[in-house]
């Protein structure tokens, strides 16, 4: 590239280094200058120009860009280079997640000649859809085609951008608690977690609470992992201070591990990250009951975009790691929590014109066949089969969670006490499961749109089963929505308003087999890849087979396949 001062009656094919006006006309820099164009600065009494002109092998400044800028994404990374301009192009996000970069290679692009310009978002920042996630620029007016091949033999091992998908989590808070504690710790604790996981495409599905004991806190542990919940926060009372002080003991009681505990963050210095099975547990640090930024967010950042942080991650944040954020609306914890805003409401109120599904959770049968114990009471995986099944309904997307009891209904609601969930007595048990769907249905709210109904002794169904089934439901043309796996019916269904009077009226311990039968045009079936729509517990046998079920899915996922 030559530039310089060109004689105007030369410069046919030079690029303006500035914007030149005169005579009521403006040429812009970058042009690239024609006849008529020096015709008019001839006649301004321009006798010189200021630019550039490419040599033989130079590639012009928006296509150099847009080549280069093409070189750090790829197919699957989430990022898209747009037209260029002025010498520019820039990556965008497809979607919002977390960037990861190529640091090295980006160094080395940039290490290779003052005439590229690469700018990225820092190291695993969130970016919204649409956001610039890097910029190309390219200093002079082209570069040499020599230059572009070095970068893309440096490009040549793979992308060196990518968007990690923030994907929607289903998470639990368990808060435990000391003598003394007040009120608008534990309602400004659950604001501030569901601020920080609304703004990351998750949500806060369910919250529990206890005593600060190890025994108390592996119990909430079990439960929230029984529910379905991808990933546990656990707050405690007092910040842990070893890997053996109360929270880490109880995640390891509970078959977990202590992958790190602290962090080069501050504030974050004393989070804990563990791990049970493939659950992610993440024991907070103070500061995360606030809702400034601190390391916790970090943390919940790549975890939520499958970027699980290893100890050497964690140990690479010091440099940066001191946060100091600006004090944001409505930070402190509990001055801005909403009245009644603590274990019993995990959900916001749904979203506008979602549909509103309620579920209904038998657990009034005598469990005859089970012997002289209350089945429902019986601990699977360390917890009471019947709070397996309220905590999947509560960590689901349903709109309210009601439980009809009646056998043993005292030592059932005991189980139940801190759930949250309404209890309906049933006095007539005895005449079977239909007396249960009588006094369940007349006990629902007046606002929903549909009912699912779980079965109480059913120990391996989750949030993400009851959410599938809500999911398939659509109100303006409202089906029976029902489970299947090789053509065989499962549980939990779901029942339409429509259909509420007749299930009041159905008689015997059948459930609603016959109400199945005779609308069978109205049954949408949705197909899932896995048996815990089949599992309940009857017999002492059958409790033995259902542990040994929940140890084999507790490595594998449930795969949805659609079905016509």
């Amino acid at each position: 590239m030559i530039f310089g001062e060109f004689d105007t009656d030369a410069a046919a094919g030079v690029m303006l280094a500035h914007t030149l006006k005169a005579g009521g006309r403006t040429l812009k820099k970058g042009r690239t200058l024609v006849d008529a164009d020096l015709a008019w600065l001839r006649e301004a009494g321009i006798d010189t120009v200021l630019g550039a002109r490419l040599a033989p092998g130079d590639v012009a400044e928006d296509a150099a860009a847009a080549q280069i800028a093409a070189l750090l994404t790829g197919p699957d990374t989430n990022a898209a280079t747009r037209p260029p301009y002025t010498g520019r192009c820039n990556l965008h996000a497809s979607l919002r997640g977390v960037v990861q970069v190529d640091i090295e290679r980006i160094d080395r692009l940039n290490l290779l000649d003052e005439a590229v310009a690469i700018g990225t978002l820092p190291q695993h920042a969130v970016a919204r859809p649409g956001q610039v996630v890097a910029t190309v620029k390219i200093i002079p007016f082209a570069v040499p085609a020599s230059l572009i091949e070095a970068c893309r033999e440096i490009a040549s091992a793979g992308p060196l951008l990518r968007v990690a998908e923030l994907k929607p989590h289903r998470v639990a808070l368990i808060m435990s608690e000391l003598p003394g504690m007040k009120e608008s710790i534990f309602a400004g604790t659950v604001a501030a977690t569901r601020h920080r996981l609304d703004a990351l495409g998750s949500r806060l599905a369910l919250v529990l609470r206890c005593a600060h004991e190890r025994a108390a806190l592996e119990a909430m542990v079990r439960q929230a992992l029984a529910s379905g919940c991808e990933l546990v926060l656990v707050c405690g009372a007092t910040v842990a201070k070893d890997r053996n002080d109360i929270a880490p003991a109880a995640v390891t009681a509970a078959g977990g591990r202590i992958d790190h505990f602290g962090m080069p963050v501050e504030p974050g210095n004393m989070l804990v990250l563990a791990h049970v099975g493939s659950v992610p547990v993440v024991i907070m640090p103070g500061c995360g009951r606030s809702r400034r930024t601190n390391g916790l967010d970090w943390v919940l950042q790549r975890l939520l975009a499958g970027l699980a942080p290893t100890r050497e991650d964690i140990m690479r944040l010091g440099v940066g790691g001191l946060i100091r954020s600006p004090l944001e609306a409505e930070d402190a914890a509990g001055e801005d929590a909403e009245d009644g805003d603590s274990e019993g409401s995990a959900a916001p109120p749904p979203r506008p014109g979602a549909p509103r599904v309620a579920a209904l959770v038998l657990a009034a049968g005598q469990s005859s066949r089970m012997g002289a114990a209350n089945k429902l009471l019986i601990e699977v995986g360390g917890v009471p089969m019947v709070l397996r099944a309220v905590n999947a309904a509560r960590a689901s997307r349903a709109a309210s969670v009601t439980v009809v009891v009646g056998h043993e209904a005292e030592a059932v609601g005991t189980a139940l006490a801190t759930s949250g969930a309404t209890l309906v007595d049933n006095p007539d048990h005895a005449q079977g499961m239909s007396s249960s769907l009588r006094h369940g249905i007349a006990a629902l709210p007046d606002d929903i749109d549909a009912v699912i109904v779980l079965l109480g002794d059913m120990p391996r169904i989750t949030a993400e089963h009851v959410d599938r089934v809500i999911a398939a439901f659509d109100p303006a043309a409202p089906s029976i929505v029902m489970p299947e796996k090789d053509g065989r019916r499962g549980n939990p269904i779901l029942w339409p308003r429509e259909f509420f009077a007749a299930m009041a009226g159905i008689c015997g311990d059948q459930g609603a087999r016959g109400l199945i039968e005779h609308n069978a045009d109205r049954v949408k079936r949705i197909a899932i890849d896995d048996d815990a729509i089949f599992v309940d517990v009857d017999r002492p046998g059958d409790l033995a087979q259902a542990e040994a079920s929940l140890v084999a899915a507790s490595g594998s996922g449930m795969v949805e396949e659609p079905v016509t």
